[in-house]
C-alpha cells in the first residue's frame, strides 16, 4: 500500500509542477517593459549630399565614413540613406547614438571583396571570440543605435563567401582548439587565408538597439548577431537570405530581447539562441543568454527556434508565443546540446504554434551529433502548450537525455500533430507530463465487439 505522506507530496508536486508550466505572461510583461528603445537626436545627415552615389557601381564608403564621422561629431544623429543602390567597398562601424535609416527604395549593397574587411576586428565564429574579418555592419561598445527604414541590406554573400564554406575546416579547427586550450584572444588572429566568413550586422557589447521594419537579403553568414548585448528591440524585419549558416538572429551571451512580427526566409535557423562555446562559455557563465522573447513571427528555413548547440554559458528564460510556418522547417522547435558544452537550458516557454510540414516537430537532446564527453548539459522546465502541426516526416516529439543526466521536468500540454512517421521518442528524462496530446488520428469511443 501507497504511503499517505507519499502520495501527497507526489501530488503537490506534480500540482505545482502543473500549475508552473503555465504561460508567464506577467514574466514577459516586465522583461518587455525593461527594454529601452534607443533615443537619437535630431542631428541628420544625407549620405547623397557627402557625395554618396546611388548608381549600384560608385563606391559609397567614403560618403558613409564621412556620415558617421559627422554624427560623432553632433554627438548622434541620423545618418539618411536615400532611395538608390549604394555601393559599399567595405564595412559600416557604428557610434553611439545613431539611427541607420534606408528610405523605401534604398539598398545598400556590400562589396564581396574579403580584404574590403579588413584590418581584423575582435568578433566571434561560432561561440568562440577571435579577431576576423569585420562583420558587414558593426557595432562595438556602442549605446542607442538603430538600423531602421523600409529599405535592403544586400551582403552579397552567394560567390566569394559562399566558395569559403568548403574551406574554413582549418580555421574552424583551429578557433576550437584555441578555446579549448584557453589561448590568449590577442593570440587568436584569423582574418586572411582561414576563410571564416563575417556576419553581416553584429552588435557586440552594445545597448538600447532596434532594428526595425529593413529587409535583410544575401548574407556571407550569420544575418544578425547580438553578442553580449543588452535591451534588444526587432521587429517589423523580413528576409531573404538562403546561403550557408544564414541564421536570422543569433542573441549569444545577450539579454533583454524582444523579436516581433518577422517574416523569416532563411537558409538556416531563423533564432538560434547561443551562449557561447565549450571552455570559453562555461567561464563566462554570468552571462547567459536571458529574458527573450519572440512573438508573432513567421518562420521559413531550416529550423523556427533553436537553443544551442553553442549554449555553454546557460540560457534561460525563453518565451515563444504566437508562431507560424509559411513554409517547410526542417525542425519546428529545437533544443540541441552535447557533452562538449555544459551549461544549462532552462525556464523555456512555448505556446501557440502552427506548424505545417517538419522533419520533427518538438526536438530536444542532450546528445548533438552524439559529440563530446564530460560536459553534459542541464536540460530541465522546457514547457509546450498549444502547438499544431500538420505532418512531420520524421519524429512528433523527441527527447533524448544521457542515464547520468536526465532531462527534466518538461510539460505537454494540448498538441496536436495530425501525421507523423514516428510518434515519441523519449528517452533518458524524467517528470515528463503530457496533457491533451495527439498524435496521429484522434481516438473516439471503443467500438463494441462485434456478435458474430
Amino acid at each position: 500500500m501507497m504511503n499517505l505522506r507519499y502520495f501527497l507530496f507526489l501530488l503537490i508536486s506534480t500540482f505545482s509542477f502543473a500549475q508552473n508550466g503555465e504561460f508567464p505572461s506577467a514574466k514577459v510583461d516586465s522583461i518587455v517593459k525593461r527594454i529601452q528603445l534607443p533615443v537619437i537626436p535630431a542631428y541628420q545627415v544625407n549620405v547623397a549630399k557627402l557625395g554618396a552615389k546611388g548608381d549600384s557601381i560608385s563606391d559609397s564608403k567614403p560618403a558613409f565614413d564621412k556620415a558617421m564621422a559627422l554624427c560623432k561629431k553632433n554627438n548622434g544623429g541620423t545618418l539618411i540613406v536615400p532611395k538608390g543602390i549604394y555601393k559599399l567597398n567595405g564595412p559600416i562601424h557604428f557610434v553611439s547614438n545613431v539611427n541607420l535609416k534606408l528610405e523605401k527604395g534604398a539598398k545598400i549593397k556590400f562589396s564581396d571583396k574579403p580584404e574590403d574587411y579588413l584590418p581584423m576586428v575582435l568578433t566571434s565564429w561560432e561561440g568562440t571570440m577571435l579577431y576576423n574579418y569585420s562583420p558587414l555592419i558593426y557595432a562595438y561598445e556602442c549605446s542607442n543605435i538603430a538600423i531602421t527604414g523600409e529599405g535592403i541590406i544586400d551582403g552579397e554573400g552567394g560567390k566569394i563567401w559562399k566558395s569559403f564554406k568548403e574551406k574554413e575546416g582549418k580555421g574552424k579547427d583551429l578557433s576550437r582548439e584555441m578555446n579549448h586550450n584557453n589561448i590568449p584572444l590577442k593570440d587568436r588572429k584569423f582574418g586572411d587565408s582561414y576563410f571564416l566568413r563575417p556576419q553581416m550586422i553584429q552588435f557586440f557589447n552594445c545597448k538600447n538597439i532596434l532594428v526595425e521594419n529593413i529587409r535583410i537579403e544575401n548574407s556571407p553568414f550569420w544575418c544578425l548577431h547580438l553578442l553580449k548585448s543588452e535591451s534588444i528591440t526587432i521587429r517589423g524585419i523580413s528576409y531573404k537570405s538562403l546561403n550557408h549558416n544564414n541564421d536570422g538572429i543569433d542573441p549569444e551571451y545577450s539579454k533583454n530581447v524582444l523579436i516581433e512580427n518577422v517574416n523569416f526566409n532563411n537558409g538556416d535557423d531563423n533564432v538560434a539562441i547561443k551562449a557561447g562555446r565549450d571552455h570559453e562559455g562555461r567561464t563566462n557563465n554570468a552571462t547567459p543568454s536571458e529574458n527573450i522573447v519572440i512573438r508573432n513571427c513567421n518562420f521559413k528555413g531550416l529550423h523556427g527556434v533553436v537553443i544551442g548547440s553553442e549554449m555553454s554559458a546557460g540560457v534561460q528564460n525563453v518565451f515563444v508565443e504566437n508562431c507560424k510556418t509559411i513554409g517547410y522547417l526542417k525542425r519546428g522547435i529545437y533544443l540541441k546540446t552535447n557533452a562538449d558544452r555544459g551549461g544549462y537550458i532552462k525556464n523555456v516557454f512555448i505556446r501557440n504554434i502552427q506548424l505545417d510540414e517538419v522533419e520533427d516537430c518538438l526536438y530536444i537532446t542532450a546528445n548533438y551529433h552524439g559529440e563530446g564527453k564530460g560536459f553534459q548539459s542541464e536540460i530541465s522546465n522546457i514547457h509546450f502548450s498549444n502547438i499544431s502541426c500538420n505532418k512531420a516526416t520524421a519524429s512528433g516529439i523527441v527527447i533524448q537525455g544521457f542515464p547520468d543526466k536526465k532531462i527534466r521536468n518538461i510539460s505537454l500540454n494540448t498538441i496536436e500533430i495530425k501525421e507523423a512517421k514516428n510518434a515519441i521518442s523519449n528517452e533518458n528524462a524524467e517528470n515528463v507530463l503530457m496533457t491533451d496530446v495527439f498524435i496521429g488520428k484522434r481516438a473516439t469511443v471503443p467500438s463494441a465487439v462485434s456478435k458474430h
